[in-house]
């Protein structure tokens, strides 16, 4: 059997009928068990993905998936976290060493073109992107993140540097109906993705007005319009079997305390979604419909995930 009969089963019969199905492969089983999971049917969940990986134990995918879900099957959806040590094990493991080296290198690179720059960052985080990058010319430095705890522990580091800086715990949305200043640089690394596409151009918009380049790094994902449509499936179980292998040593601690919890995520209809990714070519026309002439895209990093770009836009 394969993805697209169960699939158009679902889409015209519902998660029952897939349920009654006689299931062969162990992605059979486990594209059952992302159903079940959707429909919060998390014994059916879990028993799905046992059969799965009874049939193909060596995928750290389908191992994973079982751990968590007797997990969250014991606990219940609410009861499972996000783990703060988790995430931050995985934020500096694996490949997002090398991701992170790349966006410093390059935004180092564009920050030394200047003989003075000011410079603003949207979703700045615990800045890992912007303090290794920083240089002696920057003359102001405005930062910009919702996370009480990141911001603190952005500018506690920038404390350390001789540059002045300005910190505000906004969004974006937020800060743009009153921001009046004018920077060099706008930038945001990684952090736009959780913006709804329909909220980005009134802040490319914003940033033609207030800045005379900005610089956007974000991932190159394909743009899929259906929850469980075979290749975003495949998409996504193809490229988590990467990352987990990035992290097979730490005993489980990102797979089980971030990169399952996000994985399924993406497949929970009860939850809301907080992530819009999509294709490199989306963001550039966007960008270009705000106001943007210049724009270069250049590659950073080929990531587990997906590829990682600069977009590099000037008025």
């Amino acid at each position: 059997m394969s993805f697209e009969t169960l699939w158009q089963t679902y889409r015209q019969r519902g998660y029952p009928a897939v349920c009654s199905m006689e299931l062969i492969s162990a992605l059979d089983h486990f594209y059952l068990a992302l159903l079940a999971f959707g429909q919060n049917d998390l014994p059916q969940a879990l028993q799905s993905a046992q059969s799965a990986v009874a049939q193909q134990p060596n995928s750290p995918v389908l191992q994973h998936s079982v751990t968590y879900l007797n997990r969250v099957a014991s606990q219940g959806k609410t009861g499972v976290y996000i783990s703060g040590d988790a995430f931050s094990a995985f934020i500096r493991g694996g490949g997002n060493v090398q991701l992170y080296q790349a966006i410093n290198d390059a935004l180092r690179r564009i920050y030394q073109e200047y003989e003075t720059l000011t410079i603003f960052d949207i979703g700045v985080g615990d800045g890992l992107a912007l303090l290794p990058a920083l240089t002696s010319n920057i003359t102001r430095l405005d930062i910009l993140e919702p996370s009480e705890a990141m911001l603190t522990h952005t500018a506690a580091e920038l404390k350390h540097w001789n540059i002045n800086f300005h910190a505000y715990q906004n969004t974006i949305q937020q800060f743009i109906q009153s921001g009046t200043e004018t920077w060099d640089v706008i930038q945001a690394t990684w952090s736009l993705q959780s913006i709804h596409p329909d909220e980005r151009p009134a802040i490319f918009e914003w940033a033609h007005q207030h800045g005379k380049r900005l610089l956007v790094a974000e991932f190159d994902v394909p743009n899929y319009t259906e929850l469980y449509e075979p290749a975003r499936v495949e998409f996504i179980l193809t490229r988590y079997e990467k990352g987990l292998a990035e992290y097979d040593d730490d005993g489980g601690l990102v797979a089980q305390g971030f990169l399952m919890p996000v994985m399924f995520g993406y497949f929970d209809q009860s939850a809301s979604r907080t992530n819009y990714e999509g294709p490199i070519e989306s963001w550039v026309n966007t960008i270009q419909a705000a106001g943007f002439r210049d724009i270069r895209v250049e590659p950073l990093y080929a990531y587990w995930w997906a590829n990682s770009l600069l977009i590099d836009a000037r008025i």
